[in-house]
């Protein structure tokens, strides 16, 4: 059962950084978010992946305590990001003054 939750969980995260990555592209910002956050997260979610793919036949009982500060780990990235481009959004919809 916790091996399944693990290794279920990376595609969804894996579809939440893509999603995030499309809707900043759409929006000007200041701060290049994709390459300062959800690149090197895409980056390290692929490696675990590859590690927990390597496992496949093996139980995660052993490595579930590390799994899961990762996974805790990508889940408060992912909604920190949803927050900065609710935020962005917002700015980028404000009416600018012209000098």
């Amino acid at each position: 059962m916790v091996d399944r939750v693990y290794r279920n969980a990376w595609p969804s995260l894996r579809k939440a950084l893509l999603g995030l990555k499309s809707e900043f592209s759409k929006i000007d910002t200041s701060t290049d978010w994709v390459r300062l956050r959800i690149d090197p997260l895409l980056s390290h979610l692929e490696l675990l992946e590859a590690l927990v793919g390597s496992w496949e036949s093996l139980p995660l009982r052993g490595a579930v305590p590390m799994l899961h500060s990762d996974l805790v780990y990508f889940r408060q990235n992912v909604q920190g990001l949803k927050r900065v481009l609710a935020s962005e959004r917002r700015w980028s919809q404000r009416p600018r003054k012209s000098r």
